[in-house]
């Protein structure tokens, strides 16, 4: 059985297709990709931990950021910014931030970080809070299929600007 924590409240922040801008093969020890601003700042902003010990999304600021993955992760405490340096690989999201259920259908888009979840300790970001219950209703399908198109797609590193 799958443990489930359920997002709540927020807006979505785009409603895109994001395009790749720029794609170069990855190389040995390269970073994955992940969805960031035109600043390279993570998911929006938001505070990965957060969602694991606050049960909540909540914007971090750039007084608690820490630089993984070529990306700016911003925290909301010095002790979340430490927390996640301590493992950065079970606090950060999916598929480097990009919508899971778009992933389960072989497209890399944006996120609301207001539209997430987390099934078996693990954080999944989604397009939005409209299009999350059909992910959490078929969960097991959705994260196989975005595990097997991640691991096609996201063997390409690229850089996403902001889209407006």
């Amino acid at each position: 059985m799958m443990d489930l924590v359920v997002q709540s409240g927020g807006r979505a922040i785009l409603g895109i297709v994001v395009a790749i801008a720029v794609a170069f093969p990855a190389m040995a020890g390269e970073s994955q990709r992940v969805f960031t601003d035109s600043d390279d700042v993570a998911i929006g902003g938001y505070d990965t931990v957060a969602y694991f010990t606050e049960n909540q999304p909540v914007k971090g600021t750039n007084e608690y950021e820490r630089v993984w993955q070529d990306a700016k992760w911003r925290f909301s405490s010095a002790e979340n910014r430490d927390q996640f340096a301590s493992d950065p690989e079970r606090y950060a999201p999916r598929y480097g931030g990009f919508c899971a259920g778009g992933l389960a259908l072989g497209v890399l888009r944006e996120v609301d970080p207001e539209a997430w979840v987390i099934i078996d300790d693990k954080l999944y970001l989604n397009y939005s809070k409209k299009d999350l219950p059909e992910f959490i209703e078929d969960a097991p399908n959705e994260i196989a299929k975005a595990d097997a198109n991640w691991e096609r797609i996201g063997k390409v590193r690229s850089r996403f600007g902001q889209i407006n």
